[in-house]
């Protein structure tokens, strides 16, 4: 069977001061902080796939959708990393499709304890520490898509 790229959605989330929410992963024991990201359904589009995976990471949607990716970016994932996912025998990477946000609520409404948490905190950080704080494997994909929305935080 010819394994292929997993359809997903990211989700950069920016406050007043053009801070960047992250989210210290529950399942890596480095702690890695990510923005946050998702699976889309069989039955969605991207658009429907961002605010339910928004909803479900960070229990809030209290946000104004600002820009979306012109391309899909892939990046492959280690096989070992593979092997923990639930998803993972079928896949050999994501193809993601990006979306920027301004958070329109209060800090208080963000709510990474939800029934499924991948986050054990979260917090706002600048835009030039984010790639140096994601696992490896993802660094260049945060690199394209701050390069690629580079002119929101202008």
């Amino acid at each position: 069977m010819n394994k292929s790229y997993r359809k997903c959605v990211g989700i950069m989330i920016l406050n007043n001061n053009k801070e960047i929410l992250v989210g210290k992963r529950l399942d890596h024991p480095s702690g890695f902080w990510q923005m946050p990201q998702g699976g889309i359904d069989e039955y969605e589009n991207p658009e429907e796939a961002v605010w339910r995976e928004m909803m479900e990471e960070i229990g809030t949607n209290n946000a104004k959708l600002i820009k979306e990716s012109k391309q899909w970016i892939k990046y492959d994932i280690p096989t070992a990393t593979l092997k923990t996912l639930p998803w993972g025998n079928k896949y050999i990477g994501q193809t993601q499709k990006w979306f920027a946000f301004q958070f329109t609520g209060k800090d208080n409404d963000i709510n990474v304890g939800t029934e499924n948490p991948e986050f054990s905190e979260w917090k706002w950080t600048k835009m030039n520490l984010i790639v140096d704080n994601i696992v490896p494997f993802k660094r260049n994909v945060y690199s394209t898509i701050l390069e690629e929305f580079k002119d929101i935080f202008l």
